[in-house]
């Protein structure tokens, strides 16, 4: 089950069934099960003040991903996205609002089954499977 939620700002997804039918397909593609998976849309403060209190970071992102499984096959967590980081970079990437939360979206979605993006060679993992899924949507 993926549900969408939102704190501190008023966000609707377009077309959720369909963004929820990708983002299962996807957990599906990478070899695991989905248990369920929690998005919540917020504001930079509300994420910022996510960040400082439970990872220590005081900086802004997009997302932040939580995997709260206990089996390592089952997929289930709490993703916080910052909707005014969507916004800005799509801008600074030039691209649109929807191709940019699509990427952050399944970004969370890609931490939850395993991958990272610390180091150079990580992150160009992470970016090719982005890239590769959100082409199939």
């Amino acid at each position: 089950m993926i549900n969408f939620h939102s704190e501190s700002i008023d966000f609707k997804v377009v077309n959720p069934i369909k963004t929820k039918r990708w983002l299962k397909s996807v957990i599906e593609a990478e070899g695991f099960k989905l248990s369920e998976i929690n998005y919540i849309f917020c504001d930079d403060a509300y994420l910022h003040k996510i960040n400082v209190e439970y990872l220590d970071h005081d900086t802004l992102t997009d997302i932040i991903t939580f995997d709260n499984s206990e089996d390592e096959m089952l997929i289930e967590g709490d993703i916080f996205v910052s909707i005014e980081r969507i916004t800005d970079n799509a801008k600074d990437f030039k691209t649109s609002f929807e191709h940019e939360f699509r990427r952050v979206i399944v970004h969370g979605v890609l931490h939850l089954c395993g991958y990272y993006d610390k180091t150079d060679e990580d992150e160009k993992q992470m970016r090719g499977k982005e890239d590769h899924y959100i082409n199939i949507w």
